[in-house]
């Protein structure tokens, strides 16, 4: 019998604690969540006065045809929640770097457009940053492991979409057996020859203007 008093509960499973080599990795990992994006973003608010996530945003938007995405597809690319991106865009509309329009397509969704004199300021903003990022993170390693960071990165990026993907089909898939309806096929996988554009404004230093496509 258990604490609670139910007869034959099992006890839960013991997690698979971390090896003292995988826990001074993780926390190292931690480390560099936490101090690289300060450390960027204190830079692009002195020098520009933008946060590291306005900057990426308005870097996303660089990169698009006609430097423009619905607001639910950036949100999603920025890592963002809606409401989060929305009041970001507010923002950086009352300083004419961004505007809003219906989606001409579908008035249901709204398009961020990056404006004229958004471009511009990404482009002074834009050397600065990529100082500071060489500085910080280029710099620190060599080829080979940027290499090597760049394959771990995608393998963990990797395992979180895979992780989301099947928690959103089983939500789903719950979600249908409740209303009495057959649960959904899973998504097929990604094209991995349709990727987006690299945001040349972030990695490589350029604004990489796209507004004429």
């Amino acid at each position: 019998m258990t604490d609670q008093g139910e007869p034959g509960a099992a006890e839960p499973p013991e997690p698979p604690w971390l090896t003292a080599d995988q826990l001074a990795a993780w926390r190292a990992c931690v480390r560099l969540l936490r101090r690289l994006p300060a450390a960027l973003e204190a830079q692009l608010q002195r020098d520009s006065q933008l946060s590291f996530m306005e900057y990426s945003v308005l870097a996303l938007l660089s990169d698009q045809p006609r430097r423009c995405m619905r607001m639910s597809e950036l949100a999603a690319t920025a890592g963002l929640e809606l409401s989060r991106l929305s009041h970001m865009v507010g923002r950086l509309e009352k300083r004419g770097f961004l505007c809003r329009e219906p989606d001409p397509g579908n008035g249901r969704y709204t398009h961020a457009i990056l404006t004229d004199a958004g471009y511009s300021y990404l482009e002074e903003a834009a050397p600065g940053h990529v100082r500071r990022v060489r500085e910080l993170f280029i710099d620190a390693l060599g080829p080979r492991e940027l290499q090597a960071l760049r394959r771990y990165s995608d393998a963990v990026t990797a395992r979180i979409d895979s992780a989301s993907e099947v928690g959103g089909t089983a939500n789903a898939g719950r979600a249908a057996r409740l209303a009495g309806n057959p649960a959904p096929a899973p998504a097929p996988a990604p094209d991995p020859a349709a990727g987006r554009p690299a945001a040349g404004a972030v990695d490589s230093g350029g604004a990489g203007d796209s507004g004429g496509r």
